[in-house]
This record gives C-alpha cells, structure tokens and sequence, in this order.
C-alpha cells in the first residue's frame, strides 16, 4: 500500500506534464479504438452473413443482369428451400447527399430469407399487399423523419426517373450489427414500370438470393446451380454469401491495411513520447534514487516504483481514451450515418486499447527503470547540489 501511494504521488507530482502525457495517451487510445472499429465496420457485412445463404450473380460481372426465368430453374435444384431476388436501385432522396442502400426485392421470400429485419406483422401485411409500398431501416426513417403511411419520392440513378412510394413498414435489426439504413420495395412495381419506360432491361434480376435446406450443402448447390447455366449467353457465379461480401471488401484491402498500419504507427508515436516523458521524470529523481538506496530501499523497490509511475500515467490515458470512444463512435454513428451505418464499439477493440495502453506503459518504463535500479549511489549523491 505504501509503494502504491508513492507511485501515484510520484505519477502527480508534475503535474501539468503528467496530464498532458495522460491526455496524449487517451488521444491515441481514442483514435486506435476508433480506426479499429472503422475496420470492423468493413467487414460487419461478412460477419452478419449467413451461412444457409448463397447469392448468384452473373459470371462476367454484377453489373450484368440475369433473366428472370432463371428463378424457376434454380428452385429445382435440389437442397433449395427457396429463391428471391432482386436489382440493386440505388435511389436518392431530394439531394444527391440523401443517398442509403436501396433495393427491388421479391418481397415475401426475402424477408423470410432474412430473420435479422424485425418488422411488426401488421406492417409486414401491409407491405405485402400495396404494390407501391417500401420498408424501410429505423435509422433512415429517423433521419428523414418518416412514418408509416407517409408518400416518398426517390429519384433513380440506375433506373432512371422519378419513383414513388408509401412507407408500409419500418424494420429494426436483431443484432447491434445489422444495416438498418437500407430501405426495400417490390421488384414487380419496379419491373412494370422498366417494361413501359425501357422494355430491353425488363425481366431481369441484378442477383437471385438462394436459402439452402442444409448450410453444409453450399458447394453442391452452388455448383448445381452454375451447372444448370454453363454455356448459356448468361452463365452464373454462384457463392455463399459470406464470399460475396469478402469480394466487395477485397476490392478495398488495400485502404484498410493502410488503416490498420497507421492505427499502429499512432500508438507508436504515444509510445515514443510516453518514453520520453518517464526518461526526463527518472534523470531528474536520479538523486532521490541514490538517497533512497542509502536509506536501504534495494533495486527492486527503486525499479518498481519507476515502472509502477509508468503503468499509472499510460493506463490513466488508457482508461481515458476507452470511455471517450463510445460518445464519440456514438456520434459518428448519429452524424454521419449514411456513411458509417453500424459504427459499434466491439469488446475487442475494447481489450486491444488496454493491451495498447499497457504496451505504452511497459515500452516507455523499462529504460528508466533500469536507469534508476542500477544508479551507483555515488553517482547519484554526486548530482546534489
């Protein structure tokens, strides 16, 4: 108890330094837990997939569509249970700014297919029945401030014009990592109206959404599937869908093991600084050192004391840098969630800044620490004065 309050009154007794080197800590704590989430957030996609899922798209590219007969052909296939599909629309609310993921689905197998959108029955009915109605994600609706049975306008950028719906429903998801931005309508309302408007890219789907009896059929099916379509003028590429995630997060590895990188190099930094505030603390007490060895305090006491002050300073920056990256993931999930729709602060990230905040105080005690063990009394003694 008593090396425990000379360290803290030794941690404190500079004071504006020490707060300064707390504060530089908590910075780079905040900003690692922060980095780390935003890679997290790459890759919530992946970890929110299911594996009794497979997704097919065209061979060549998704940019190309499928025919819509396609659908009959894979239900077939055995170890299907059911078969959805659907165009990416992506719609734009007002201004270009409103932009949130939008879809055309084949409403009533989707939503069975995916348990993570939690929408009421009454709405689910409701939405079933109006060939104009739309769900939507709590966090879009919140930010537009819709309600069920307001009229909503989008303007397409695929599918060009002027798009109107009715808010019949609005989803909540079921875990803390589900999108509950996007917002859903009925691909036949969207496929009537390509027929009148522009009739060469009806009857087509961007993807067909395959549910699978068993998860542990996905390889058969998928090559099922891609059998039944091998040489026709639209072959298929069929995965599960957690590989048709990892394809859109391949495409931008390079940005996030850059993240990842500079996410280190900032604790590095702390580090360096961190080490060079104890080594100016441990040169200046050099004489209380050599005091207190003629006092009979050995080596290890001295040393323990030094470490311990070097704990205390980066675990204090550590602690405060933890309960600052919630507000503040808080705010960016708030603030700017068109870009960062789940934004949540997982329990690892938690345990990687205090091993980073512990690795600080470890890296940045141990040359002051041997300074100060291995100080001859003489030396020290000869400082006074």
């Amino acid at each position: 108890m008593f090396f425990l309050r000379l360290i803290i009154r030794n941690a404190f007794r500079h004071k504006l330094r020490t707060i300064l080197t707390i504060v530089g800590v908590a910075v780079a704590v905040l900003a690692f837990g922060l980095l780390r989430t935003l890679v997290d957030l790459w890759y919530a996609g992946v970890e929110a997939s299911s594996a009794s899922r497979l997704v097919t798209r065209n061979a060549i590219s998704l940019v190309f569509p499928l025919p819509i007969s396609y659908k009959d052909r894979i239900r077939q296939v055995p170890g299907v249970k059911g078969v959805s599909w659907g165009n990416w629309f992506g719609g734009i609310y007002k201004e270009e700014k409103n932009f949130f993921p939008s879809f055309a689905v084949e409403p009533k197998e989707y939503l069975a297919m995916y348990p993570e959108y939690v929408i009421p029955d009454d709405q689910r009915s409701a939405f079933l029945l109006d060939r104009r109605g739309c769900v939507v994600g709590r966090k879009t609706a919140e930010r537009f401030g819709w309600k069920i049975g307001d009229a909503v306008t989008l303007r397409g950028t695929i599918f060009p014009g002027q798009w109107e719906f009715v808010i019949r429903a609005i989803y909540r998801g079921a875990k803390k990592n589900t999108d509950e931005t996007q917002l859903f309508f009925h691909w036949d309302y969207l496929n009537e109206t390509v027929k009148k408007t522009i009739p060469r890219r009806a009857d087509q789907a961007g993807f067909y959404l395959v549910e699978l009896k068993k998860p542990e059929q996905a390889a058969e099916v998928s090559l099922a599937v891609d059998a039944l379509f091998k040489n026709s003028l639209a072959e298929t590429l069929t995965e599960t869908e957690k590989a048709f995630q990892l394809s859109f997060v391949s495409m931008t590895e390079a940005i996030m093991v850059a993240i990842q990188i500079v996410s280190y190099v900032v604790i590095v930094i702390i580090m360096v600084v961190a080490a060079n505030t104890m080594a100016m603390t441990a040169r200046e007490r050099i004489a209380e050192y050599a005091t207190l060895k003629t006092l009979g305090f050995g080596a290890r006491h001295i040393g323990g004391v030094i470490f311990g002050e070097s704990l205390v300073i980066s675990l204090a920056g550590g602690v405060t840098g933890i309960l600052l990256t919630f507000p503040a993931a808080h705010w960016i999930e708030t603030a700017l969630s068109q870009f960062f729709p789940v934004f949540t602060v997982a329990r690892l990230t938690i345990w990687f800044d205090l091993a980073a905040a512990l690795t600080v105080g470890v890296i940045a005690g141990i040359f002051p620490t041997w300074r100060g063990a291995t100080i001859r009394i003489a030396d020290g003694l000869r400082r006074i004065g």
